[in-house]
Order: structure tokens, then C-alpha cells, then sequence
């Protein structure tokens, strides 16, 4: 029956699987847009410095989320051959493998001041931010830890849980901001530190919860059970999986903090309009991040049931999913510019008549690079979901940082366009992306599969 489905049929099935991540991305993106819109309230420089900070942070948290990343086909695969012991055995071994890296990353933040000092930046940004990850550095081994518990969960199909669990934690984060911040409520007003004191709140929330869920509903993977137990094989299995995912999740999310260290480099008014620009591009961006979840959850029973049609016509409708959104968000940003920006930013700001100025032209830019931002993380769902994720490292590395980088400074910097030649230069760097990407599994991968044989390494 799965070889025969028909287009409406695959429609519905995404949707179904899609729809509840990408209520939890979007859940997830909502405690980044609340922190943006409460510190925009606070104060330009508060902003400035936390959209510096969070942005060090997540490089960090992206890279080590690439292991949560492998357990996601991982598991999808293990479920379709009805293998309960290796989706357990996967999925503890993404634990092991994310507090490894959580534990490396977390003196980077605790002593960040030096590192984002060399980034240039101005004295007074380098002080918050620093002040920021101080606190909010904790918070990377709870985030880790639900982002592998969640993957597990999106690959048996249990997607609603994940998106109820986040969208308690985004309204968690956003009671904490608003009183630790302003000082509401009778507490403190702590500015920054108050924002990364919600974050960590909220990551710990969120493990509370998703821990108390696996473990209610679904015991017969005992997954917490003696989980200091080593599994040498499986987790040497998840890390040759994981790692390339890490990289190439490192070079996009590095092309973004590269921006954001260039735009710092146009004065800290310019960072706060990017930092306003990223959050609505971002927020957009995680409807496509959801369908390629899914595309990469799809692909994986797929891949596990040697089913190549169905693979093809999934991968198929998930482009085009996409390709019709992305059209959507194109024409809000270009059509509603002042009045997205104006959200985040108080009407007696000094400085919101340049931070619009400066976020408009951004915000072009922005709606035409979710075209090909769109594409290349469909591709990439999907290529995860048949376990390739090598090639495709090596062309995001090419993608991003010897074409997209270079552009984006060329074109900000030589050509005097300023921030929005650091915007076109992310565009064309994810374009080349979309189209390495697509390639590689239209022209490579599916006809490998569709012949029965192995994929190539």
C-alpha cells in the first residue's frame, strides 16, 4: 500500500507528522522571539548584546545537536524493522554523546568575555553578553538532552507530546523574562541576566517534562535504566552518523554568527536590526525545519523498508510544501517590512527610526533567500533520513563558508552595500547549497536506491 500512495495521501501523512514539529519549532523559535522583544523594550544595547551572545551559544548548541539529529533516522529505521533493543541502545548513546560535548562547551560560555572580545565587538556588548552566558551556559546540557529525547519521539511518531512540552516551556520563558527582566511581579530587574535566567529555567522544564513522559507512556524502552551502562558499538554507530550532521549544522548556523560579527562590525544599531531581521527569518524557517524533520523521519521507514517510489514521491511533495510556504513568507516580508519590525521595538526607542531603516532592506533580503533556505534543509532531511550525511557535509562546508562567507563580505564591506550585502551573501551561499543538495539525492542517492543498491558513502 505504502509504494502506491498517492500525493493527497502523502500530503495528509506529512501534515500529520509535520504539522505537530512544526508547532514545536515554531514553540521552541517563540522563546528566542520573547527574549528579542522583551530586551528590544529593555534597551538597544541589552538587545545588541544578547542577540551577540544567544548567537555564540546556539553555534555551540548546533554543533553538539547533531548526534540528537542522528538518533532521529536512527530510530525511524529501528521502528520500521520493529527493533525496540537498538532504538534504545541509539538513543542512550545520544545522550552519552550529547553531555560529552555539553560538558567541552560549557567553560566556553562560562568564560566568554575574551572570545567575543576578539569578535571585535564594542566593550559595553562584550560585558552583557558575556554577563548573559555566565548563566545561560548552563543551560546547554538540559537543551542537548531534550533535543535527543525529542528525536527519538518525532521517529516513533509521537509528535504531539513534543509540541505540548514546548509550548510550556515557551510560556515558562516568557513569565520568568517578563519578571526577571523589568523586575516585575516584586523580583529583581536583572536586564540580561534576568533573560538568561529564564532560559535555563525553561531548558530544565523541558527535561522535566519530556523525561516524565518517556517514561510514563513508553516503559518498554526502559531507556533510563542503568544508563551509565557503555554500548561501545552503538554509540560509535550514532557518532559516524552524527558528526558529519554536527558540521554541516556548524557551518550553516557558523554562516549566521558570521553575519551577525559583520553586522556588529556597522555599529551596534545595525546588530540590533539583524538581530530583529534573524528572529522573523528564523521564525519563518521553522515550518521548512519541520517538514524536513518529517521528510527525514518518512525517509527513514523508507529507507528501512528498501521502498524507493515511496521515498521519491514523499521527497517530492515535502520540495513542494516548502517552495508554496516559503512564497507565502516572501510576500509578507516585502508587503508588511515596518510593521514586523515595529513589533520588537518600542515606539520611544531613540534609535527605531535607523533600526527600521537599517531592518527594512535586511528584511528584503531576508523573504528572497527562504526560496533556496527552504530547499537545501528539505534535501538535507531527507538525505538524513537514508543515513547519508558525509557528501552533503562537504558541500555545506563549500556552501557556506567559501562561497557564502566571502560574498557576504564582499558585498557588505567592498561593494559599501552594508547590511544588505551581508544578507545577499547568505542567500547565495544557501542557494548553492539548495542545489548541491537536490542533486545529490535526484541524480545520486534515489537512483542508487531505486536500483537496489547501497547508497553511496
Amino acid at each position: 500500500m505504502l509504494k502506491n500512495m498517492t500525493t493527497p495521501a502523502h500530503i495528509r501523512a506529512i501534515a500529520v507528522l509535520g504539522l505537530p514539529l512544526i508547532g514545536g519549532h515554531l514553540a521552541q523559535m517563540a522563546i528566542g522571539v520573547t527574549d528579542t522583544v522583551m530586551l528590544g523594550w529593555y534597551g538597544v544595547e541589552a538587545l545588541a548584546a544578547v542577540t551577540l551572545a544567544s548567537t555564540f551559544f546556539f553555534v555551540l548548541f548546533i554543533c553538539g545537536s547533531g548526534f540528537a539529529s542522528a538518533v532521529m533516522p536512527m530510530v525511524a529505521s529501528f521502528h520500521a524493522a520493529k527493533d525496540e533493543t537498538s532504538i534504545r541502545r541509539a538513543t542512550r548513546m545520544g545522550l552519552w554523546l550529547s553531555f560529552g560535548f555539553g560538558m567541552l562547551a560549557l567553560p566556553l560560555m562560562l568564560n566568554a568575555a575574551p572570545i567575543l572580545r576578539l569578535m571585535g565587538q564594542e566593550e559595553a556588548v562584550v560585558t552583557l553578553g558575556a554577563e548573559y552566558l555566565a548563566v545561560a551556559g548552563w543551560g546547554i546540557l538540559p537543551a542537548l538532552f531534550v533535543m535527543v529525547l525529542k528525536s527519538y519521539l518525532a521517529a516513533l511518531e509521537r509528535t504531539q507530546v513534543v509540541l505540548w512540552i514546548t509550548v510550556l516551556a515557551a510560556i515558562c520563558n516568557a513569565l520568568v523574562n517578563y519578571a526577571l527582566i523589568f523586575g516585575n511581579w516584586g523580583a529583581p530587574e536583572l536586564g540580561v541576566k534576568g533573560a538568561a535566567i529564564a532560559s535555563v529555567t525553561t531548558q530544565a522544564i523541558s527535561l522535566v517534562g519530556v523525561v516524565f513522559y518517556v517514561r510514563a507512556v513508553l516503559p518498554q524502552h526502559d531507556l533510563f535504566r542503568r544508563l551509565w551502562g557503555a554500548d561501545w558499538d552503538m554509540l560509535r554507530r550514532v557518532f559516524r552518523l552524527g558528526w558529519p550532521i554536527s558540521v554541516t549544522l556548524l557551518s550553516e548556523v557558523g554562516l549566521f554568527a558570521a553575519s551577525a560579527v559583520m553586522m556588529g562590525w556597522l555599529g551596534t544599531v545595525a546588530l540590533a536590526a539583524h538581530g530583529v531581521a534573524v528572529q522573523l527569518a528564523s521564525l519563518t524557517f521553522m515550518v521548512h525545519l519541520g517538514l524536513s524533520n518529517a521528510g527525514t523521519v518518512r525517509a527513514g521507514n523508507a529507507y528501512g523498508r528498501r521502498d524507493a517510489p515511496h521515498l521519491a514521491r514523499g521527497a517530492k511533495v515535502l520540495t513542494a510544501m516548502s517552495l508554496l510556504f516559503s512564497f507565502v513568507t516572501v510576500a509578507c516580508f516585502f508587503l508588511f517590512p515596518d510593521f514586523l519590525i515595529g513589533i520588537f521595538i518600542l515606539e520611544d526607542e531613540p534609535a527605531k527610526v535607523e533600526i527600521l531603516r537599517i531592518g527594512v532592506g535586511v528584511l528584503f533580503m531576508a523573504g528572497l533567500f527562504q526560496l533556496v533556505d527552504g530547499t537545501q534543509v528539505i534535501a538535507l532531511g531527507v538525505l538524513r533520513g537514508v543515513h547519508d550525511t558525509r557528501v552533503p557535509m562537504i558541500y555545506a562546508g563549500i556552501s557556506y563558508w567559501m562561497i557564502g562567507v566571502p560574498m557576504s563580505y564582499v558585498l557588505g564591506f567592498t561593494f559599501g552595500l552594508e547590511g544588505i550585502g551581508v544578507w545577499g551573501g547568505l542567500g547565495i551561499g544557501l542557494g548553492v547549497a539548495a542545489i548541491l543538495l537536490s542533486l545529490r539525492f535526484w541524480r545520486t542517492v534515489l537512483p542508487r536506491l531505486s536500483a537496489g543498491k547501497p547508497r553511496p558513502a
